[in-house]
């Protein structure tokens, strides 16, 4: 239940039906009126909900907006509805209160969904693929990686829970020249570990990480100097079949410890292999959107889809570009998995590539423009004693996620790389990420979780009976503090679809801080163990309704609600 657009429906529906009856009562001309409008004021004194529809109105009816606004509430008929009242204001406007019936239904919502409470059902359910990290096999995870995993994670949630059926995905570029880069450096420094540093020019474009002289190390303890004797197409083989499995795999640990699982891991070698870019290519060319230059060299007419320069295909030399895969890639999404969307989760540095990519699969027939969305993720500063930090205390070298989550708490670092919309830059503080106070936000939440934990503990110990919310006398809840809370619960079936529709699971974060502090400022200011039983009961009901709430939406975040702290 959404009791949000519930209350929104109710407004629309009693206006209609106002308008409809002093038509017909001829206190308001027929006319070609707009829809109903309304929404939640952001002064709380004009009412919870304000409709602008007699100003929308003053033009088509040729009258007063105020008169208009007078006629509709002489005709509304709030009964049966979720308002007690609705005033007039200002020109026009129409401000309805809730009444108590609302904030009843609210309450045991929750309790009667309990840990679904917050799916919605959207209009129009969609089968979705969120791709996201896809880092490059060849190295470790970097921060960019850290908070693009957050953020495709949590999005993919929150499509999920709006009532989307939704696929989480990781790329493997495990082919093309970064995987011969790759082999090459590692054979490199196999050879500097079994026959000395001289033995060998370490090329100064191959990958020059430590966790190349790791695998080269392993190869050493696994083959010793045997693959020197092989060929070097036979050592490139071995060495390449064992360092990106290694790789992948050290990959996949990282980001089951980041609590990220992938329902698929997708192979770019596969493409390739089964020929399916070279198919791919060849319906771009049947259906005239390429052409060959004198060099033998193959372009897709970009422009002719409104990008500003064309691209390459396939090289002279005959090898297809990582753009040609990459077209292949999503027209198998598209194509042959059957995926209505596509959500991409890049860095900002991919920018340029967003709209070449859409303009390919336009040309393949395959709605690119509309159908495949790419969220750009702007950079990330981490911060440690008010100073940037790009390396690692344990080696020195650029940070890694790996590095992250042995210095700070994954639950801290998910939370703070969800706490900003991808298309703003953050700055992540590790000292606050770490930080047992108030000024922690994720802190904050976690401790309105456990301090209602423990409210009801010490209740049950104290021979407190624990309410139903599904049968509880809530008709007591009626003070402004209680009634706020309540408002403040009922947003998050609203925040969720909101976050899904706007690619923004950031709102979660947001809605957790304001629903916490909401729970403090209950806490301090209603006694809830009180000598009432019936206000009691309705009390500690809504703390369970609280305490439900908060660990859904932790939960979608991907971060633990703790009983105690």
């Amino acid at each position: 239940m959404n009791a949000y657009e519930f209350a929104r429906a109710e407004a629309t529906r009693v206006v209609e039906a106002a308008y409809r009856k002093a038509s017909a009562a001829g206190a308001l001309p027929a006319g070609d009126i707009p829809p109903v409008t309304v929404e939640t004021p952001k002064d709380a004194a004009n009412g919870d909900w304000a409709c602008t529809f007699a100003m929308q109105c003053a033009k088509p009816l040729r009258m007063a907006p105020r008169r208009i606004a007078e006629v509709l509430v002489d005709s509304l008929d709030l009964s049966g509805s979720c308002f007690d009242t609705v005033e007039i204001a200002g020109p026009g406007f129409l401000n309805f209160t809730l009444g108590q019936s609302w904030y009843e239904k609210a309450v045991r919502a929750i309790g009667q969904l309990g840990a679904d409470y917050g799916r919605t059902q959207t209009a129009k359910p969609e089968k979705v693929m969120v791709e996201f990290v896809s880092a490059n096999p060849t190295g470790p995870m970097h921060m960019g990686n850290a908070r693009g995993g957050v953020l495709g994670d949590c999005l993919a949630e929150v499509l999920a829970w709006a009532g989307n059926d939704v696929t989480r995905e990781f790329y493997i570029n495990d082919a093309g020249n970064q995987v011969d880069k790759f082999a090459h450096s590692v054979e490199g420094r196999y050879i500097q570990q079994v026959r000395g540093e001289d033995a060998i020019d370490f090329d100064p474009s191959w990958y020059q990480g430590d966790d190349i002289r790791a695998l080269a190390h392993e190869l050493v303890e696994q083959y010793g100097d045997s693959l020197l004797d092989k060929t070097p197409e036979e050592r490139f083989a071995v060495i390449a079949g064992y360092g990106l499995p290694a790789n992948i795999a050290r990959m996949e640990r990282d980001l089951k410890r980041y609590k990220i699982d992938y329902d698929v891991w997708f192979r770019e070698s596969t493409l390739h292999d089964s020929g399916y870019v070279k198919e791919t290519i060849d319906l771009l060319t049947e259906k005239g959107a390429t052409y060959e230059t004198e060099d033998g060299a193959l372009w897709l007419r970009s422009t002719a889809f409104g990008c500003d320069k064309d691209d390459v295909l396939r090289r002279a030399n005959g090898f297809y570009t990582y753009f040609a895969a990459d077209i292949a890639y999503h027209r198998n999404k598209f194509a042959e998995r059957g995926f209505d969307r596509v959500i991409n989760i890049w860095g900002a540095d991919h920018h340029g590539h967003v709209k070449r990519l859409q303009c390919a699969l336009d040309a393949l027939g395959l709605d690119g423009s509309h159908r495949l969305e790419i969220v750009l993720m702007q950079l990330v500063r981490m911060m440690q004693g008010g100073e940037v930090v790009r390396m690692s205390k344990r080696t020195g070298k650029s940070l890694t996620l790996t590095d992250l989550l042995d210095e700070i708490p994954v639950d801290a670092a998910r939370f703070f790389f969800n706490s900003r919309a991808a298309e703003t830059q953050m700055e992540f503080d590790l000292d606050l990420a770490i930080r047992q106070d108030s000024d922690n936000p994720l802190y904050y939440v976690q401790y309105a979780h456990a301090r209602i934990c423990s409210v009801i503990k010490n209740c049950v110990q104290d021979g407190v009976a624990m309410p139903d919310l599904l049968t509880v006398d809530l008709s007591v809840l009626t003070g402004a503090d209680e009634r706020r809370l309540i408002k403040q619960l009922a947003l998050l079936p609203e925040e969720i679809a909101q976050a899904a529709a706007g690619r923004d699971p950031s709102r979660l974060n947001k809605y957790a801080v304001a629903l916490a502090q909401q729970f403090h400022h209950f806490y301090n200011a209603c006694r809830i163990k009180c000598d009432d039983p019936a206000l009691c009961a309705a009390r500690l009901a809504l703390c369970i309704a609280a305490r439900q709430t908060i660990a859904n939406t932790l939960g979608l975040i991907g971060v633990d609600a703790p009983e105690t702290m």
